[in-house]
């Protein structure tokens, strides 16, 4: 039995889980089902929420009343943090990878629209972005504020918990359902959900290998974020686990161009899908790791999945995403 630190109730949990009828017939037996996690909510819509139920819990916890994060421009994790912030009557400022742009859309839109604070810097600025929280938190405590700082996708020690918790309710899901997946697959771009389903997925003795796909870096920064966060939680909740028995395992190959940025077959995947099964992905997260999902299946027992029969998607959002990059889509 696990004991939960403090929590919110912010998103409409448990999600459910489907499996893609049409589109598992294209794969010669392997059947996919998807955790549908982009139905968190509407316009909180996604993994982040999970973990802002924790993070924003020990913030209240420590009187703070602004919540400083941090993320690309069209990051779904900021967008959740503004619109809860609004909801929960607390500020919100954002600092974001990136050029300002001419008109906001999707999710910066959404930012806008919540009253978020927005503060930008450069890609070869981004290295002192954490410093430049800290000075915001100091800014902000002289004008009689306190605020929190939730790092990049809310992916530490504390946001470790949402995918522990969304581990348990998958083990709830397999039971209910009958079923024993082979794999648990989800995109990996701070670590944060990736790291939860590989400690909840020990702690409620669930068979699965949990395997993730990168959008943004590389296997070898996934395995040390991933240590460090786990390190941390068990230091912070001092907490009996051992770390070096998580397998954690990050399929590479599938990132294009670089994050952000997709190639032509992530849109030509999110198309198939949406017309198959009637479910959205996007081309920053979902759209890349079902892509890489899809190929490493078709390869067989050569493939990162070998021996697959039931693989389960974890779909973490990312809708408003779509919108800036419709131009990219090819429709005949």
């Amino acid at each position: 039995m696990i004991t939960y630190p403090p929590r919110l109730s912010l998103a409409s949990l448990p999600t459910p889980i489907s499996k893609l009828e049409r589109f598992s017939e294209t794969l010669g037996g392997v059947n996919i089902w998807v955790k549908r996690d982009e139905l968190t909510g509407l316009e909180v819509s996604g993994n982040k929420i999970r973990k802002l139920e924790f993070s924003i819990a020990e913030a209240q916890i420590q009187g703070c009343n602004t919540l400083i994060t941090c993320g690309g421009i069209q990051s779904n994790h900021c967008r959740a943090t503004a619109i809860l912030g609004a909801r929960l009557g607390m500020k919100v400022h954002l600092i974001l990878r990136g050029e300002k742009p001419d008109a906001p859309e999707g999710n910066l839109l959404m930012d806008y629209l919540c009253g978020a604070e927005v503060s930008y810097m450069t890609e070869a600025d981004w290295g002192g972005h954490e410093r430049f929280a800290q000075d915001l938190q100091f800014k902000y405590g002289k004008s009689g504020d306190k605020a929190f700082f939730i790092p990049i996708g809310a992916s530490d020690e504390i946001g470790l918990w949402g995918y522990i918790a969304a581990a348990e309710e998958l083990k709830h899901d397999f039971d209910s359902l009958g079923i024993k997946p082979d794999y648990i697959v989800c995109a990996t771009g701070s670590g944060g959900t990736q790291g939860g389903l590989l400690v909840g997925a020990k702690l409620f003795n669930i068979a699965a290998k949990c395997v993730a796909f990168n959008v943004s870096d590389d296997a070898q920064y996934f395995h040390d974020k991933i240590v460090q966060d786990v390190t941390l939680w068990k230091q912070r909740y001092n907490l009996d686990f051992d770390v070096d028995e998580l397998a954690i395992r990050t399929v590479e190959g599938y990132l294009g161009p670089g994050y952000g940025v997709a190639g032509e077959e992530v849109f030509a995947a999110i198309n198939e899908l949406a017309k198959s099964d009637g479910i959205f992905l996007d081309p920053v997260y979902t759209g890349k790791a079902f892509h890489g999902m899809v190929s490493e299946l078709r390869k067989g027992d050569s493939g990162a999945l070998a021996g697959a029969k039931n693989v389960v998607f974890v779909h973490t959002g990312g809708l408003f995403g779509v919108f800036p990059q419709g131009g990219n889509f090819s429709f005949k």
